[in-house]
Order: C-alpha cells, then sequence, then structure tokens
C-alpha cells in the first residue's frame, strides 16, 4: 500500500530506522490519518523504546506489526481492514509474531473488530498506549483487548520519538466535547483534556535543540485549550518565545472559540503564521443547525471578515462535507455559495458516512451515494478552480519559504512551504538545507503549488 499524506484521509507509514541488536524486539508501525495519529505514534514508539523494543522499516523484520487507525471515515476502516488482511499473511510465516490495531478504529469497532480479523492478538485505545508493552506481553497467551477511556491519561510526561523534520507536531490537548452529530472523535478519543503548558513548552525547547523550526500545535478543538489560566493565545505566546523555533502553527481550531485574544495573537506574533484550518462543514444553516456545529453562517462570515481585517495575508482553508442527513439541493448550494463567498485556499472534501454511536447514526442517510459523489466532485471542482485563482494572483509575490527538501517530481528541485502554508518548489543549489529559509518569487501556479525562483 503506498503512504500518501492528505489528513484524515491518508496513511502514513511511521519509518524509523531501526537502532538495534538482533537481541531486542523489533516493532513495525504504520500511521493512517490525521495529524493526531501521527503524533501518537511518536508516542507509541518511545514507550515501546522504553521498554526495550527497536524499531524497524520491515514488516517482514519484525516481532511486533501495528497499525494506528482513523475512524473518521468508513472508507479509511474499509482500507485499515484489507491491509489487516495483508499483513496477516506474515504471521502464517512466523506464529509467533503479533499484528495490533492501535487508535481510533481499535476503540469505534473493538466487538467486530475480533470476528472481522481473528488474527489480530492486540486491540488498544487511544488512552491505553502507556500499557503497551505489558498488552504485548499478555497477547502472548490470548488476544488483548483495551480501549478503556482515561479522562486523565494526556502522556505528557513522555518525549515522543520525533522524527527527523524542520517540521513538529506537538499534541496540545486531547479529545473533545463539542459532539457533533456527524463525529465519532469524542467517543473513541474521550473528553477534552489539556496538557499543561509547561510540559508543552519543555517538548517544543527540546524540538529547538533538534533544530526543528517549525511547530504545530494539535487538539482536535485546539483553541478550547484551557490548564489553570492559561488559554490558547496565551500558550501561543509562549510556545513562540521558545529561542530556535521560527515559525508556529495550530490545527484544527472550531469556529466557536477564536476569541478575539486568539485573533489578536495571531496579527501580532509574528511566529504565529498566518494561515488558519477553520472547518465550516455546510453552507447551509439549517443542516448547520442539524449537526450542531453551534453557529450560522453569518456568524462564521463575520468571523472570517474579522480574520482578514486582523491578518491581511491571512489564507483559509475548509473541511466540508456532502450528503449529510437531511441535506437538500438548495442546502447543497449554499455551500457551493460559501465556498464562493469565502475563496478558501484549499479544503478537505467528504461525502458523509454514518458512524456507529454518533448523534446522527440513528437517522440513516437521505441521499443517495451516487447523489454524494456527484455533489463531491461539484465541490472538488469549484476548490480546484478558487484555489488556482487565488495561487495565480500570487504572480510576481515574494516569500520566505521554509525549506523541507527535494521536492517530489522534478530533478534538481527543493520544496518548501510558505508563511500561508503554500507549497512552493524551486531550483536547489549546494548551499540550501533542509530548515533553511529562503526568499522566493512565484513564477507561475497550480491550484496546488507555486513555482518559484530563488531571489
Amino acid at each position: 500500500m503506498r503512504p500518501v499524506r492528505d489528513a484524515i484521509r491518508s496513511m502514513i507509514t511511521t519509518m524509523v530506522a531501526e537502532t538495534s541488536s538482533s537481541s531486542q524486539p523489533r516493532v513495525y508501525l504504520e500511521t493512517y490519518g490525521c495529524q493526531m495519529n501521527i503524533a501518537d505514534s511518536q508516542t507509541v514508539i518511545a514507550i515501546l523504546r522504553r521498554a526495550g523494543y527497536a524499531t524497524t522499516e520491515d514488516a517482514a523484520q519484525a516481532d511486533v506489526i501495528l497499525l494506528n487507525t482513523c475512524a473518521i471515515r468508513e472508507h479509511a476502516e474499509d482500507r485499515v481492514l484489507g491491509r489487516l488482511s495483508d499483513l496477516a499473511r506474515l504471521k502464517d510465516t512466523r506464529a509467533e509474531r503479533k499484528l495490533g490495531l492501535l487508535g481510533c478504529m481499535a476503540q469505534h469497532n473493538r466487538a467486530a473488530l475480533m470476528k472481522k480479523a481473528p488474527w489480530l492478538d492486540l486491540v488498544a485505545g487511544p488512552d491505553s498506549y502507556r500499557r503497551l508493552p505489558q498488552l504485548l506481553a499478555d497477547a502472548a497467551l490470548d488476544p488483548t483487548v483495551d480501549v478503556r477511556l482515561d479522562r486523565t491519561e494526556t502522556y505528557a510526561d513522555i518525549s515522543p520519538a520525533y522524527e527527523n523534520s524542520v517540521r513538529a507536531y506537538v499534541t496540545a490537548m486531547r479529545g473533545c466535547d463539542k459532539f457533533c452529530a456527524f463525529c465519532v472523535v469524542p467517543y473513541v478519543r474521550g473528553r477534552e483534556r489539556s496538557i499543561p503548558a509547561a510540559d508543552i513548552v519543555r517538548e517544543v525547547q527540546q524540538l529547538a535543540a533538534r533544530e526543528v523550526k517549525e511547530v504545530v500545535l494539535l487538539g482536535q478543538t485546539v483553541n478550547a485549550y484551557r490548564y489553570e489560566q492559561i488559554r490558547f493565545g496565551q500558550l501561543l505566546r509562549m510556545v513562540a518565545a521558545v529561542d530556535g523555533i521560527e515559525r508556529v502553527r495550530f490545527t484544527s481550531p472550531h469556529p466557536s472559540d477564536m476569541t478575539s485574544d486568539l485573533i489578536e495573537t495571531m496579527a501580532e506574533e509574528p511566529k504565529v503564521q498566518p494561515y488558519l484550518h477553520l472547518p465550516v462543514q455546510s453552507g447551509s444553516d439549517r443542516i448547520l443547525c442539524a449537526m450542531g456545529r453551534g453557529y450560522t453562517i453569518s456568524q462564521y462570515l463575520g468571523l472570517v471578515g474579522r480574520l482578514r481585517s486582523a491578518i491581511p495575508d491571512l489564507a483559509l482553508s475548509t473541511d466540508i462535507i456532502v450528503g449529510f442527513h437531511g441535506e437538500e439541493e438548495q442546502d447543497f448550494a449554499a455551500t457551493l455559495g460559501l465556498m464562493r463567498t469565502v475563496g478558501y485556499d484549499s479544503a478537505f472534501m467528504f461525502k458523509y458516512s454514518v458512524r456507529e454511536h454518533t448523534r446522527a447514526s440513528q437517522l440513516g442517510d437521505t441521499v443517495s451515494d451516487a447523489e454524494k459523489g456527484r455533489r463531491l466532485r461539484e465541490v472538488i471542482s469549484l476548490q480546484e478552480t478558487i484555489s488556482l485563482e487565488r495561487n495565480r494572483a500570487l504572480l510576481g509575490s515574494e516569500y520566505p519559504v521554509l525549506v523541507e527538501g527535494p521536492a517530489r517530481r522534478g530533478e534538481g528541485r527543493l520544496v518548501g512551504k510558505t508563511p500561508q502554508f503554500k507549497t512552493a518548489v524551486f531550483p536547489a543549489t549546494p548551499s540550501i538545507r533542509p530548515g533553511d529559509i529562503v526568499r522566493a518569487r512565484v513564477t507561475s501556479a497550480t491550484a496546488h503549488s507555486l513555482v518559484t525562483t530563488l531571489v
């Protein structure tokens, strides 16, 4: 299965170099889903290394094979089950090899999983990672399941096993209290709990010492962060004050928690980058109410106006769901209208899928899969047009670009991110290294990237 990067829909294979002698048990880990899952996988690796495990890039060489999973969409679960079936063949070659499923899918479907995948030795939810060494030991006798939610577990005392990169994801809070009708997150990740600000700053300082240049603070509704008297805007300022960190971002905020103080922090703190992922989900007030999103389109557009007034060079992205229960043609048309009005720089777009245990799960589907597909194609086409227009409007503009490494396509080119989190491609030179910040001028653009020359 080919790894890809897109959040929510994607699978990212955690490839950590093998670090052990042959006497150490070896673990192979694949990660599916969002940045929160990536961060969780880094915590899992740290926990297992403490217990004497080493990591390997080759599943065939592993003593333990783990998949960290996403339960947001039904399609993601289908892909994981298919991958589990492939990996189960490796157990045939060595019976003592253990195969485990971690994360949101494990929490969501624990009862059915052992029937669908009887070769599993371990099923563990997001709050069970600290117990993984013991769970793996117990799995030597019988399959082990641990999906207990823990309202106190934050893993704040564990330093994740970060990959060598110019960017690192730092978990600021876990869980969610919003209970949107379509969303399974509160049921698989539990209620909101914020990590102590001192622990977050300590982790960021460790990353700066490793020459990480950009940190991304994570949470299901990250701007709902509150630890004692510290709110999210203050946390951003504390992280930005760490020497060596050049850029600070966060994802994903909830529109209802975008306070004036937070907007002021984004406008005033130069290290906080002018990019915001602001999920809207639908352009229809009727559907937003049914989803339980807690805002109207008028309120959302008012927020967009305040953001763009305070941060004129802000880039916006969003999430859009088509085909939610009860969505009619006029609701869908309102979503298209909102997209044109806001002019998002990019968007993650999905067909609604009923998730068991959510508030909307008893309502079923009122929109056929074929119609969902048509609507999805239409929003994707519109967003491609808008993204291309917005990127072409940048021709001739200059930006500081954080260099990430070689471009995937095209020999002799490097790739990096602008402050607006747009992908910039430019010619490589021997003196430029990942982590450098270079000045680049936009010479051409696609819907997904900027072609630039160095200034």
